[in-house]
């Protein structure tokens, strides 16, 4: 094989977390490759995110993880020079029912055991932060003024800028097709173009990471689940945070929508049961499912026209946790899969850890979570704020 096509790590996956990792892994020095099947960075799943990042989950890995993109993205345009629409709009979680309050209640002693900024609200507080909730029925809810949003689309170009400045290669419509293993390594990393090796081999191939993990023999539990999302019309900036309803209904799960910067609405509902599959086109059913959920909450949004819909891929794992390390099976395979379509807010924090794991440079702190998200952990449970 061409010395020239031989790299320290190549990445599968141009999206939230190959393109972060390529800049970190390129800036502490290594060679490395980005090998996508698209046209250009951040046109699989990445571009479909609505653009939230909230530190406000329901375990250690994801919580430490997150405080550290915001950290990140808070503070992307004085470090980077970019302006990537940070927006440190917060994240309410709404109760209309004892049920909701119960969780959101027990939530906040996990979450504040590891210093998240996160209260609970009585109905009359809450109303004061977000006057146009419904106040039938509602007795509260949380509100982290922590959390926010950015746009996915300028981040993640961002990122590939300043990948390449620092030497990372990537190769845009070059698929990978196969895998030549042996002695329970990579050895070959096969395209339609060439063939190229690695010292590092990384899947973060997103929705299809199951697909490329069969190719290298190994069977990875991540299936793709497709979510429904929407944008309005820009109108004055009237609501802050995003607004997040996990009641379940016919249909959904849950919903959740915030105001962006430019005045627009954005939406999106988790659908239950699940919808499996790779279909991204949109459906006649997601519009007056959602509407009658989000008018219900906050009557104001009734009028405001809807301008566009997109379909995008959670890629799901069994318990709702990414899987992070390295593979079992392959000893130069790391694994940067099953997201559950937290990509965005979790890239720039693992593109982090990813470098310091293939550089061997571990912090303590890490060891928590990638003993969480290990490849070998029994996937029991379920993340409680998917």
């Amino acid at each position: 094989m061409n010395s020239q096509n031989h790299f320290d790590v190549i990445i599968i996956g141009a999206g939230s977390l190959g393109t972060p990792a390529a800049y970190y892994l390129a800036k502490s020095g290594r060679k490395v490759l980005v090998l996508e099947s698209v046209p250009s960075v951040g046109q699989g799943s990445n571009k479909r995110a609505i653009g939230g990042i909230r530190a406000t989950h329901s375990d250690p890995a994801k919580i430490h993880l997150c405080l550290r993109s915001i950290e990140i993205f808070s503070t992307f345009k004085e470090t980077f020079g970019d302006d990537i629409e940070w927006d440190p709009c917060g994240y309410t979680f709404v109760a209309y029912t004892p049920r909701e309050e119960k969780i959101l209640k027990d939530l906040l002693a996990i979450q504040k055991t590891y210093g998240l900024i996160n209260d609970w609200y009585n109905r009359d507080d809450l109303l004061k932060i977000v006057p146009d909730l419904n106040p039938d029925g509602l007795i509260g809810g949380t509100f982290s003024p922590g959390d926010g949003s950015a746009s996915p689309l300028l981040s993640n170009h961002a990122y590939y800028t300043h990948a390449c400045e620092e030497g990372a290669v990537f190769r845009f419509s070059e698929p990978v097709t196969g895998f030549k293993v042996k002695n329970d390594r990579i050895v070959s990393v096969n395209t339609c173009c060439d063939d190229y090796s690695a010292d590092v081999v990384v899947n973060a191939a997103g929705a299809y990471a199951a697909e490329i993990g069969r190719m290298a023999g190994i069977e990875l539990p991540v299936r793709p689940d497709s979510h429904e999302a929407a944008i309005t019309e820009p109108v004055a900036r009237f609501l802050g945070p995003m607004i997040v309803d996990i009641r379940p209904a016919p249909g959904s799960s849950n919903y959740y929508f915030y105001q962006h910067l430019t005045g627009q609405i954005i939406f999106c509902i988790t659908p239950a049961p699940n919808i499996w599959g790779t279909d991204v086109n949109e459906t006649s059913s997601f519009l007056p499912m959602v509407a009658s959920r989000m008018i219900n909450i906050m009557p104001r949004l009734k009028n405001i026209r809807v301008r566009r819909t997109w379909r995008g891929l959670y890629p799901m794992t069994p318990d709702g946790f990414p899987i992070f390390g390295w593979s079992p099976q392959i000893t130069n395979l790391m694994l940067g899969v099953g997201l559950c379509g937290q990509g965005f807010m979790l890239g720039p924090a693992m593109g982090e850890l990813l470098t310091s794991v293939v550089n061997q440079d571990n912090r303590d702190d890490d060891e928590e979570i990638l003993k969480f998200l290990s490849p070998s952990r029994k996937f029991e449970g379920q993340e409680l704020l998917k």
